[in-house]
């Protein structure tokens, strides 16, 4: 019996939203297989908050600062219209206990050990805080969950914990002078390399007198990558996405030249040296080491001493991306001097702790 023109409209209608429909459930199954998967390969959301692959969902997943957008909780130079950065991404409580206090558990974003713990608020801006240690796809990456209420009494320095375990729950701790009040209690969510495992001697040596209550684990030891473009660029590629090709596709804010061959940066992040075979035979007498915008050596490639040439001191720019500078002045790590660029005190100290 043959069809109805006007019924076999209907039914190719019904046919392309039904088609469009499985289209759009394999990607939603493709994505989340993706977040989930185990064994270190991926990083999943730290918080039950999935607002963040939501079309505008962006308001209610970041928690602004106050009387600020919603951007200002995401990674970057987004506080003190660009002069101040924020390397990590606050998200929302989407849990609440009887008396408005954020109930969300924390997970580990990926599989690996308990670095750190700081139990007592009091001892940092980031109030009760921990630290894990993930080995991905061949290299060192360091999470931070900060603001917390508890952490699982379970966990201690060392402890193995699985990606998607719950370690924490979200809270509002601080020693700001400004509380974080129960509407904007977020979980503040890192992703890190470690510059220096000899950041504590570094530190008495070149701060005599300063205190340092969380030894290498001072925040200035650990520089953010951003975590939303990290996740989002993850749920793009699915179980293709690398994080150290991620890592090195970053935009380089300089290039600087170092007078130096041995540093724990080259053993820990082997991955991001780039081979040079004229150093391999003449000898290594420096590097060339690429920063992103917040100082994350991203690219280090060994010279020998006839690529580097003839000049005085430990360090010398060779090139800046002055788009990129600037595009995210915060860490201030070069400046202009006439027709040259130099390093400014910051990006000074950034180069000496690295080669430390």
């Amino acid at each position: 019996m043959a069809w109805p023109i006007k019924s076999r409209r209907w039914e190719n209608r019904l046919y392309s939203n039904l088609r469009a429909w499985a289209v759009g459930l394999a990607l939603v199954v493709h994505s989340t297989f993706a977040l989930f998967a185990q064994g270190g390969t991926a990083f999943i959301l730290p918080t039950p908050n999935r607002a963040l692959f939501e079309a505008g969902g962006e308001p209610r997943y970041f928690v602004g600062t106050v009387g600020k957008p919603w951007t200002s909780g995401t990674f970057g130079c987004v506080r003190s219209d660009g002069r101040q950065i924020h390397e990590g991404l606050d998200i929302k409580a989407t849990r609440r206990d009887k008396q408005g206090e954020p109930a969300d558990p924390i997970f580990a974003a990926a599989d690996g050990t308990v670095a750190y713990t700081n139990t007592k608020p009091a001892l940092s801006n980031y109030g009760r805080y921990i630290i894990l240690r993930h080995q991905v796809d061949g290299i060192e990456i360091y999470s931070v969950y900060a603001h917390l209420s508890e952490i699982s009494d379970d966990l201690s320095i060392g402890s193995k914990v699985r990606q998607g375990q719950t370690i924490a729950t979200m809270g509002r701790s601080s020693n700001t002078r400004q509380t974080i009040t129960k509407d904007r209690a977020h979980l503040h969510f890192e992703l890190n390399v470690l510059l220096n495992e000899r950041f504590a001697s570094w530190f008495h040596e070149r701060k005599p007198g300063e205190r340092n209550d969380h030894g290498n684990w001072n925040g200035h030891n650990l520089l953010g990558i951003d975590p939303r473009k990290v996740l989002l660029e993850q749920a793009r590629q699915g179980n293709q996405f690398s994080i150290l090709a991620f890592i090195r596709k970053s935009t380089p804010l300089c290039r600087i030249q170092v007078q130096a061959t041995h540093f724990p940066y080259l053993r820990r992040y082997q991955s991001l040296i780039r081979r040079n075979p004229s150093a391999e035979t003449e000898g290594i007498a420096g590097y060339e080491i690429a920063l992103d915008f917040n100082g994350v050596p991203f690219e280090l490639i060994p010279k020998t001493r006839r690529e580097l040439g003839d000049w005085k001191g430990k360090t010398r720019v060779v090139s800046v991306n002055e788009e990129e500078h600037d595009k995210n002045p915060a860490r201030h790590l070069v400046s202009r001097q006439g027709n040259r660029w130099d390093l400014t005190s910051h990006g000074q100290e950034l180069l000496d702790l690295l080669t430390y």
